[in-house]
Parts: C-alpha cells; structure tokens; sequence
C-alpha cells in the first residue's frame, strides 16, 4: 500500500472511530506499527489529526478529508461517472461544475472530448466553476471558456464561497449544473458536509435548466450535514455499477433519471 493510500485508510479510521490505535492500524493495514506512527507524525504536522501516546485523535467530530487526500477513493468509479457527466454536455453549451474529486474527473473528460470544437479553435463550451483546481486545468483549454467566480478559498476543496462567489453565479444562466455532493438520499436530497458549500450549490444548482448530480454507490442512502437541494429538483444522477437495482430503484420512482456507468 503507498502512503497516499494509507493516509486515506488511515483518515477513514480517523472519521470512522474518532481515534487512531497504532498497533489496531497496523494490523488492519497490512504494515508495521513504525510506518504507522510515522504517518500519524506526518498527518499530525498537517493538523489533519492530534497525536496521543499510542495513537491519534481527530480534531473535532466533523471530520472532512482535503480534497487532495480523497483522490484515491475509489478513482476507477469516478471516472467512468465523470466519462459519462461529460457527455451531456452539448457543444454551444454552459456547464456548471463545483468542487471535488468527481466534478474534477468531469472537468478532464469535458477537456478530453474530441467533437467539442468550434470552428476557427476557439471555445465550444464555457465551464463556470467555483473550484480553483479546475479552473486552472481547463484555462490551459482552447475549446473551453472558463468563467471562475470569485470568493474565499476554502482550502479542503479548492472551492471559492461567500459574497464575490454567490454574486457571480447570481448573474449568469447555465444549461447544465453537474454537481459533486457528499450524501444522496430520498429525504433530504442532496447534502454536503460544510455549509458554505451547500450554499453555494444550492445556488448553482438553482441557475441550471437541469441539474445532474455525480455520486459513486457509496454516497447513495446516507446524509450529510447541510442540505443543497431537494431531489424533485434533480434530473440526472449518475452513479457506479456498484449501485444496485434496490438501491437505485427509490430515486427512479422519484422521477430522477439514473445513470450506471
């Protein structure tokens, strides 16, 4: 296991018991104690954690990983939702994408796309976004115009949120709104764990004639803290194949159309 990988399992841990045993890590993972507290010592001086003796403890009970730390989860399913998020975007068209890891995957497999180019090389779609890391990818993108709002950094997602963001996307109009969320359930819709976010994808959400929401099995059936929007306000949500009939069948009763890629 590399140590990217290991700090994700290690962070699951963090947020799954809200506390870390160096002997219980190591043998759950596979590796030495010494990798482990060498980890945690690593993990510590980012202030991802607090080291104890034998052990760690997370910050605080709202633990949400950094976004450069996710990208290992389950990437295979991510992009092949992404592959197919990027295909519903039409050339002429204007697509919304907020931050994380599989509105990321999105981005690369809109700048990917062959068939979307305008005569002359210039831009055939406009991407708006609130995320930083995405921005940066797709300006280097001819056949992409790249609207970013403005904002403050939230640095666990890249995202840009407040005043100078919600002021941008109050003024503009989008086609297509794909949208990364950390929970999707029948009740409450979809949620994110930090509340500036939501607010944010509330709104850009809000701005779309249809709204597509990018979500791996996992992130089906559970919650999350603030809401973003309800389901009935919701077209498209695509998923991996790991997402079975029974747990799919609740949202397409919902008049949602689900996509397993």
């Amino acid at each position: 296991m590399k140590r990217p990988e290991r700090w994700n399992a290690l962070l699951d841990l963090l947020t799954r018991d809200g506390r870390i045993d160096v002997e219980e890590a190591a043998a759950e993972l596979a590796v030495s104690a010494a990798t482990i507290r060498r980890d945690l010592d690593e993990l510590a001086q980012q202030q991802m954690l607090t080291r104890t003796r034998g052990g760690a403890v997370a910050h605080n009970l709202s633990y949400d990983l950094p976004l450069r730390y996710k990208t290992a989860r389950r990437a295979s399913e991510k992009q092949r939702i992404a592959a197919a998020a990027a295909r519903l975007a039409e050339p002429g068209s204007i697509v919304g994408l907020n931050g994380g890891t599989t509105t990321t995957e999105v981005a690369r497999a809109i700048s990917l796309r062959g068939d979307l180019s305008a005569p002359g090389g210039g831009p055939a779609v406009t991407v708006v976004t609130n995320a930083l890391n995405i921005a940066s990818e797709l300006a280097v993108r001819p056949q992409v115009k790249i609207v970013l709002t403005g904002g403050v950094a939230r640095p666990q997602s890249f995202e840009l949120m407040g005043p100078l963001a919600t002021g941008v996307l109050g003024q503009v109009s989008l086609d297509l709104a794909i949208l990364g969320v950390d929970a999707l359930d029948t009740v409450q819709g979809a949620t994110a764990h930090h509340e500036g976010e939501a607010s944010i994808n509330h709104l850009m959400a809000g701005r779309a004639a249809r709204v597509v929401v990018v979500a791996d099995s996992s992130k089906l059936g559970r919650r999350a803290f603030a809401r973003i929007c309800a389901l009935e306000d919701i077209d498209v949500l695509i998923t991996d194949t790991g997402a079975d009939a029974e747990l799919v069948a609740p949202y397409t009763e919902a008049g949602v159309r689900v996509i397993r890629a």
